[in-house]
């Protein structure tokens, strides 16, 4: 496995290629939007939330170890490039899934699915200071996607502003990690580059647990049936998806999807968590997901300058 220079010429993508990588990462976001009623529902019944992380991450780790170890040990054999750039983006996802889920215990999964619906907005921000140029139908979106989200929490709503603070400020660390394998990894096979991120997103967690005392809270059925629904579905396969798809349709595509990832955990945690929402949070709904065909219209990958392109195998 090596990097692709960013000086090769120009790949135009198939028409086909785009459509299968819209469908995976349709299929990423539907993984992504179960993990946020789940781990709610963990969360109030008791689970606590540093073991609950600790075992999804080394169970995820786990999947991928064997995955690669019965595919071909040889994988993991990569540049040092590769390691410490994969090690990198897991400790920043690593570091966001903490202060997601603390955020997570002081709000609703409503509410907290709702705040990943402004990713785009720092996803683009990144990547257009790397070049990337923001059309009139990128802000048309997010427009319509942060409307609709502003519905969705209900004008006047009284949330936990603290909770809402470790959110936004986990969605950075989210964003980071998504552009960073848009710039520098998209050469690379994505399953080591997985089961590095996976490794440093565990050692990010154990060292949290570490830091609040490394007591084990048991986890129970329920906690051992969580954890690893979260990390088979939610960590491990969908970070496979999220990265096949950035692959073929750009981290910034890829972000637009946030809207329906969004409106799915809001219809998991309204069907199996009984949240309620109004007409006026419906309706915010439907601008996001009028949000996601907007993006799903814009078929081809979000175009770099040329110095900054970093071109994925066909």
């Amino acid at each position: 496995m090596s990097s692709v220079s960013a000086s090769q010429p120009a790949v135009t993508t198939a028409p086909q290629r785009v459509w299968v990588g819209w469908a995976i990462a349709l299929s990423a976001s539907l993984s992504f939007s179960v993990a946020t009623p789940i781990s709610r529902g963990a969360l109030t019944a008791g689970v606590g939330a540093s073991e609950m992380l600790v075992a999804r991450m080394a169970l995820a780790t786990l999947f991928m170890g064997l995955t690669i170890g019965i595919m071909d040990f040889r994988l993991l054999r990569t540049d040092k490039r590769c390691f410490w750039i994969s090690f990198g983006a897991g400790l920043l996802n690593g570091a966001g899934m903490l202060l997601y889920t603390w955020g997570l215990e002081r709000l609703t999964s409503s509410m907290t699915s709702m705040l990943i619906a402004l990713s785009p907005v720092y996803v683009l921000s990144l990547l257009a200071l790397r070049g990337e140029r923001v059309t009139y139908r990128h802000v048309v979106r997010l427009a319509l996607s942060l409307l609709g989200v502003y519905l969705l929490i209900g004008p006047g709503g009284e949330v936990d502003p603290i909770g809402v603070l470790l959110v936004l400020v986990s969605l950075v660390c989210f964003a980071l990690q998504t552009t960073t394998l848009q710039w520098f990894l998209m050469g690379y096979d994505a399953r080591p580059v997985t089961f590095y991120m996976l490794l440093a997103m565990t050692a990010s967690v154990l060292l949290m647990w570490g830091l609040e005392g490394a007591t084990w809270q048991p986890l129970g059925m329920r906690g051992w049936v969580v954890s690893l629904a979260l990390a088979f579905v939610s960590t491990y396969a969908s970070r496979l998806l999220v990265f096949a798809a950035i692959s073929r349709i750009g981290g910034g595509q890829m972000a637009m999807l946030s809207p329906v990832e969004t409106l799915m955990a809001v219809l998991w945690s309204f069907i199996f968590l009984g949240e309620r929402l109004s007409p006026l949070q419906w309706a915010g709904g439907l601008l996001i997901l009028t949000s996601a065909v907007l993006a799903i219209q814009r078929l081809s990958i979000a175009r770099l300058r040329p110095r900054w392109r970093l071109w994925a195998k066909s």
